[in-house]
């Protein structure tokens, strides 16, 4: 039987959510090994001058503990 824990992570990238998504994997993946999935809580997005600037994303990163 496997045990499974849940951090949630925000993270940011001027390209896209997809790209926040990747970044707050690969942080986490710094620190915590056997990352398992990930769950894109929710998504916004900052904006100047009528653009956007900033996409941010509040993900659920699981991860298996030994």
């Amino acid at each position: 039987m496997a045990i499974l824990k849940v951090i949630e992570v925000l993270a940011n990238s001027e390209k896209g959510w997809e790209d926040a998504a990747k970044n707050a994997v690969s942080q986490a993946s710094k620190s915590v090994k056997n990352i398992r999935s990930v769950y894109i809580n929710e998504q916004s997005a900052t904006v100047q001058d009528g653009k956007i600037v900033d996409y941010r994303v509040n993900v659920k990163i699981t991860f298996e503990v030994n």
